[in-house]
């Protein structure tokens, strides 16, 4: 027998079972026609039907699904046994929900308060205008200044690759198109990811130059009383190297960029960093009542939602410091420009670290002759 033979036969013999298959579906069709009480009957229109499952409801069924089903997988990830994660839905709705909503709100807010405020109060000068005889006083030195801009800098990235994860889908997608959006995300993310480490450095390197002098005071509650006097044009209260206002926006930094790091490090390697657990059962210890038990899932969905949360706030924290450092007010941005800020600016905002610094130039010996 040939083999050209034996292909025509075995092709006969399939046509042969399919024909059988195919009648059998027909008289099951015919047969659930003619008995169409019976109380199994096929799905319509989208509804489960009642009573498929025995003595299970439909309630009940989608209780018990809506508790995660998991089975059993021979490969070594036993992650993939997964099969149904009913808190996906819950999270994907606060997600696109509340979190994005306020969010957005906020970004706007922020924006619409410093326009107003720009507005009524204008920039803020320098009281006795700049210093006749053109002297300055050293703010930050080199090693300070590139701290700053590699945080800034940094930061300003991660904002607008988060943003754009965020919200792009919706805004800038329609303007540039499907497949320019995708390209512009894919590489944002992967900046995301890698830029991110040199923002990790610039927090870390902020915390150990400068938080001497961020320590809270007992002054820095009268700066805060007159709201340091950016409400009045002849109102300058005293203030260190760094007034209470400052110190605020370091410690959101340096607090929410810790934040930001951890759970961006638990968003790079998902499966492996999982802080929720630890950080809630320590959260307990104060009397909290906060679930411990979490899939490794879980721990990424509360990573995101965290990461996403605590960068929305850092952003308009953000926003506003932008705004006070550059057209805000006058003299300022020399500070992390030059290094070098005016004489009059400094005692205007800075009165009690002038003379510190004044003291200690005066202190200084004289070299021998």
């Amino acid at each position: 027998m040939t083999k050209f033979t034996q292909l025509i036969r075995s092709v006969g013999f399939a046509l042969v079972v399919a024909a059988l298959v195919g009648f059998g579906a027909l008289s099951m069709n015919a047969g659930m026609a003619l008995f169409g009480d019976n109380p199994v009957q096929a799905q319509e229109k989208g509804t489960v039907p009642g009573g498929a499952l025995g003595n299970m409801s439909d309630a009940e069924m989608w209780r018990a699904i809506k508790g995660g089903v998991r089975g059993t997988v021979s490969i070594p990830d036993q992650k993939a046994g997964q099969m149904v994660q009913a808190n996906g839905d819950a999270w994907r709705a606060f997600k696109n929900g509340p979190l994005s909503i306020y969010g957005a709100w906020s970004l706007l807010g922020i924006i619409v308060v410093l326009v107003v405020f720009f507005a009524v109060r204008g920039r803020i000068k320098i009281g006795h205008g700049p210093d006749p005889q053109g002297r300055t006083i050293e703010r930050f030195n080199a090693l300070e200044r590139a701290v700053h801009w590699l945080t800034a800098t940094s930061f300003i990235v991660l904002a607008l690759t988060g943003l754009n994860v965020l919200y792009g889908r919706y805004f800038l997608k329609p303007v540039i198109g499907a497949e320019a959006f995708g390209s512009l995300t894919y590489y944002g993310k992967l900046a995301h990811n890698y830029i991110a480490f040199a923002f990790m450095l610039g927090i870390a390197l902020m915390f150990v130059l400068w938080v001497r002098y961020n320590i809270p005071k007992v002054r820095d509650l009268k700066w805060l009383a007159v709201g340091g006097g950016l409400f009045s044009k002849d109102l300058h209260p005293e203030a260190g190297r760094f007034n209470a206002g400052q110190k605020i926006i370091f410690w959101a930094v340096v607090i929410g960029g810790f934040s930001l790091s951890l759970s961006g490090v638990a968003l790079m390697w998902p499966f492996e960093v999982q802080p929720w657990a630890g950080t809630f059962a320590f959260l307990n210890i104060f009397g909290m009542d906060l679930p411990t038990q979490f899939t490794p899932l879980e721990e990424t969905q509360l990573s995101v939602l965290w990461h996403s949360a605590v960068a929305l706030v850092m952003i308009v924290v953000i926003i506003a410091h932008i705004y006070i450092g550059s057209v805000g007010m006058e003299g300022a941005f020399d500070a992390v420009g030059s290094g070098q800020v005016d004489l009059n600016w400094a005692k205007e905002h800075h009165s009690l670290w002038v003379e510190e610094e004044m003291q200690k130039n005066s202190g200084q010996q004289q070299p021998a002759e």
